[in-house]
């Protein structure tokens, strides 16, 4: 390999949500979601028994990590002297340890001359993503770093993501029994939000829609359906309709087997180790269905080119472009 020393570094800011590493950090990392809001001790207790549940923390860090590790390799792959880029990774957390606004800090001392931040959520919404780049503008105006930063705000239509869901439903579907697996309803979720976001025309709904076409296209399942799950504990509307509405209504229609897939997430963490694997297939099992899901991308080969073409097409950009 050549001398890349002097080739520009890009310091690429891959943003996840957090979760807390123990039963004991459940608390402050609610109080860093709530705002610093008091929680009280019935939605505490709540929700600490669901980590427990799932094995006492979560792992979307130790997930994350792989999936940097992963990602900046595939940036890296290519003779860097040759392609004019070198990439660094770093893992930043919107409500837990390592958080977006400590990375800021070890990039600039790193002396990355670009940064490109990307969130590890394929569907844009103000509400959600654009909370991650808030983070990211306000750690760069509190360390006075004037840094270009190319945001990719949306990644639900890269191919080789829709090729890795769409693998992991086939490889599903293969776990019900083959003279019924034509006939399984394939159900896509993902988190819910206040339904107030539509007063703003937030893509958020359309993102989805858009990658549940291109994998819906794909397989070509004969019944499918769209929910959202994970609904936020406050009185507001959210947006529907509910997983929990949805499977009574399958089981009306006479269906008693049913393929979860949460499109929206791309790791195991709590909304998917419990709201689905504990909660929801509870709920299935009552109504006498035989809920299934398939295996979370994590760092699946898909997943991390589809991450790595996305950064890739921002570099291309004008520095400043957003």
């Amino acid at each position: 390999m050549s001398d890349v020393s002097n080739i520009p570094l890009i310091g690429v800011m891959l943003m996840a949500y957090g979760g807390p590493n123990n039963l004991k950090e459940v608390e402050p990392y609610l109080a860093d979601i709530r705002g610093g809001r008091p929680t009280s001790h019935e939605l505490l207790e709540e929700i600490t028994d669901r980590y427990r549940q799932i094995g006492g923390s979560s792992p979307i860090l130790a997930l994350t990590n792989a999936q940097a590790v992963a990602v900046e390799r595939a940036l890296n792959e290519f003779d860097v002297g040759d392609s004019g880029m070198r990439y660094k990774v770093y893992v930043g957390m919107r409500h837990w340890n390592p958080y977006i606004g400590d990375v800021v800090p070890n990039m600039l001392a790193d002396g990355v001359e670009r940064i490109i931040a990307v969130v590890m959520a394929p569907h844009f919404s103000r509400m959600s993503v654009g909370a991650y780049m808030a983070k990211l503008d306000k750690a760069l105006l509190e360390n006075h770093a004037d840094i270009p930063v190319t945001k990719v705000e949306s990644w639900k239509d890269e191919p080789p993501f829709i090729n890795a869901v769409s693998a992991r439903v086939t490889e599903a579907l293969k776990r019900f029994p083959e003279d019924i697996r034509a006939d399984v309803p394939v159900l896509f979720t993902a988190h819910s939000l206040p339904a107030r976001i539509l007063e703003s025309g937030d893509p958020y709904p359309e993102e989805l829609k858009t990658s549940v076409a291109l994998v819906v296209e794909k397989i070509q399942p004969k019944h499918w359906r769209w929910a959202f799950q994970s609904q936020g504990a406050s009185a507001e509307s959210w947006l529907g309709p509910t997983v929990e509405d949805t499977l009574l209504e399958l089981k009306e229609e006479g269906f008693t087997n049913v393929l979860l897939v949460p499109i929206g997430f791309v790791c195991d963490h709590v909304e998917v180790l419990f709201d689905v694997d504990i909660e929801h297939k509870h709920q299935a099992a009552e109504l006498g269905i035989l809920l299934e899901r398939p295996r979370m991308l994590n760092d699946d080969p898909g997943l991390v080119e589809a991450v790595a073409n996305s950064i890739r097409r921002a570099a291309m950009q004008p520095v400043g472009a957003i």
